[in-house]
């Protein structure tokens, strides 16, 4: 495993002696963590002669003291990533002005960062799509209902929420890079669902696994946005955004429909522990974003940064449009969800449209394997029909990135609505007829187009409609309420209120029309724009309110 230089610390500014420590500190950790997972293996090993079945069976020490190391290790890697330095507040701060990746080429630096968070993306994606495809199996070994085992994605979809808002606060904090990593150690430990003798230790760690995927997704579309030149930065979003949302799908539903047959539902867990090994490993080349390095004082650090992707720092004097943006970045009072000063509206419109999508993908996708067992397939035919079905959605990516980057943000966004609603549609009448959910093909690969094509856009969207103080926070928002939409449908499963399955999904056509009408209304188009003029407008309109340097959002 790569040991990371001294430049991709947390900061420059603590002394060698503390950097070094903070260095020991997260490798040390994640060992710690990879150590207790590999400790929870011979249980699950030694299971193989009855199918893999562990339910019932006792913890052993090696499971226990894994545990512990588990906790200890995340301690550890969390207290190495954080820094000593909170970012600076605004007044009589000496700010220096970005001629930042807005104006910069696109260079190899830009690709391979935007590869290393596209591959975070899949990983991140395919925890919580992992939830459809074990449960089946997860009934069968426990010995549970429908309403219980809904406490699963219950209490996943619960942690993706509380990780979302959580991690985005954080990333505003202590930095995107930080944020991300820990969603990473995270994932290592929460491998050990595999091992869960028991249903309810299952509902507990993935209440973590929740929280650690719910935490990356808003932090890593920030961190892009603030680093891609502005030409290149609304395609650029969307289709990492869009390779995210496919290939964590297709990755879950092919790894289960060639693992499940042989090794069981737990191997679906134990998944984790190769895929956030692989992210951790990457983590040296994976940069702050420079604009977070400036608003923490960091200009030496930032200045490196811009100039690996080809960008530079110049004299305040040379750029009017951070005129007022010390007093953004002083303040540190910005409500969650964003709402003051014209973002009411467009808050409102990505909070609902991110609840909708939740609906579809953590709700009706995560009930669709169950509904094509139950109507007379195999667990390895319903994955690969669904897997199929994702393969024709993938064309989506390049479409929303063209759509996007060369014709409207806005309706873009609002067109991959309507076509998902279409597929709902689709859906309720093929599952309405005679033949129930015999060849949903067809109106099941509308609903990946248009879900797929929604969460490439959504994220982006809001990355490009806030400003930089706030920014972290509120894309956590919109991708914590994409969540809260699924914890709204299984929280149904858990109340045993779950209607038919053709009812449920003309129920959930209802909110998503309601989010393209909100789209047309309160969208704002943010093609082309220059992520500066979010912050200067928003300290020209903080300035009013309050003293310079303390304004309020």
């Amino acid at each position: 495993m790569p040991i990371p230089t001294l430049s991709s610390l947390p900061s420059v500014k603590t002394p060698i002696l503390e950097q070094r420590r903070n260095a020991f500190a997260f490798w040390f950790g994640c060992v710690l963590v990879t150590a207790g997972v590999i400790l929870h293996l011979p249980m699950f090993v030694m299971a193989r002669g009855s199918g893999f079945v562990l339910a019932g069976m006792p913890m052993d020490t090696g499971m226990l003291f894994g545990m512990a190391a588990i906790v200890a290790g995340i301690a550890l890697a969390g207290y190495g990533l954080l820094p000593r330095q909170l970012p600076l507040g605004g007044a009589g701060l000496d700010l220096e002005a970005f001629a930042p990746p807005e104006d910069a080429p696109l260079t190899r630096a830009h690709w391979g960062m935007a590869a290393l968070l596209g591959l975070a993306l899949i990983i991140d994606i395919m925890k919580p799509a992992t939830l459809g495809f074990v449960t089946p199996g997860m009934r069968a070994e426990y010995g549970v209902d429908r309403q219980t085992v809904a406490w699963l994605p219950f209490a996943a979809l619960g942690g993706t929420v509380v990780g979302s808002f959580v991690w985005g606060l954080l990333a505003d904090i202590y930095g995107r890079r930080a944020s991300i990593l820990l969603s990473s150690v995270m994932f290592i430990g929460t491998s050990i669902c595999g091992a869960m003798p028991d249903f309810w230790w299952n509902v507990g760690m993935c209440f973590l696994m929740g929280a650690a995927a719910g935490g990356m997704l808003p932090v890593a579309y920030a961190l892009l946005a603030e680093i891609m030149p502005t030409r290149h930065r609304g395609w650029s979003l969307v289709l990492v955004g869009g390779i995210g949302a496919v290939g964590g799908f297709f990755a879950a539903s092919s790894l289960s429909a060639l693992l499940q047959p042989a090794f069981g539902w737990r191997i679906m867990w134990f998944l984790n522990l190769p895929t956030g090994l692989i992210l951790v490993a990457l983590s040296p080349f994976l940069p702050e974003s420079a604009r977070f390095l400036q608003q923490m004082g960091r200009s030496a650090e930032a200045r490196a940064t811009l100039a690996r992707f080809g960008a530079v720092l110049r004299s305040r004097g040379d750029d009017s449009s951070n005129d007022g943006s010390a007093a953004l970045l002083g303040n540190s009072r910005a409500p969650l969800p964003p709402v003051g000063h014209g973002f009411l509206g467009i808050t409102g419109a990505l909070t609902l449209t991110a609840l909708a999508w939740g609906l579809v993908n953590f709700g009706l996708l995560l009930w669709l394997p169950a509904a094509l067992v139950a109507a007379g397939r195999s667990v390895a035919a319903s994955s690969a029909l669904i897997a199929k079905s994702t393969l024709i959605a993938a064309p989506t990516v390049v479409l929303c990135a063209w759509l996007f980057s060369v014709w409207s943000t806005k309706w873009s966004l609002a067109l991959m609505t309507a076509v998902m609603v279409a597929g709902l549609l689709g859906l309720s009448l093929q599952a309405g007829g005679a033949a129930a959910l015999s060849n949903p093909i067809v109106p099941l690969a509308l609903v990946v187009v248009g879900s797929c094509g929604v969460i490439s856009i959504l994220l982006p969207y809001a990355a490009e409609n806030y400003p930089l103080r706030i920014r972290g926070r509120a894309t956590g928002w919109v991708a914590g309420c994409s969540k809260l939409g699924g914890l709204i449908a299984q929280g149904l499963s858990v109340a045993g209120a779950v209607p038919q399955f053709a009812t449920a999904v003309l129920v959930v056509a209802v909110p998503a029309v309601i989010s393209v009408v909100l789209i047309a209304m309160f969208g704002r188009e943010s093609r082309g724009r220059d992520l500066r003029e979010l912050d200067a407008i928003a300290a020209r309109s903080a300035t009013p309110a309050a003293p310079e340097g303390a304004g309020s959002m």
